[in-house]
């Protein structure tokens, strides 16, 4: 299983923000389309942002998105990745 005990509320919401563009973070390494490190970063990133409350309220209301919200500091990775695959 790939997941961050020591960051658990950012595995959480990058794993969320992911899903909802329709991309299986863990898959996506199983499968080497993304790396481990690139991973790392992605739930890095989120664990820094002050964001958190909002991401949480909209990952609440959206089953499915094209696209995130502007405030997510992964927007643009994520986004791309739900576009490769």
């Amino acid at each position: 299983m790939i997941g961050y005990s020591e960051a658990p509320m950012a595995w959480g919401l990058t794993r969320g923000m992911a899903r909802v563009l329709g991309v299986n973070l863990p898959t996506a390494v199983v499968d080497g389309w993304l790396s481990r490190a690139e991973l790392a970063t992605l739930v890095n990133r989120c664990q820094a942002c002050s964001q958190q409350a909002a991401c949480t309220a909209w990952l609440a209301t959206a089953a499915t998105s094209p696209c995130l919200p502007v405030f997510c500091p992964n927007k643009r990775e994520l986004e791309v990745l739900s576009l490769q695959h």
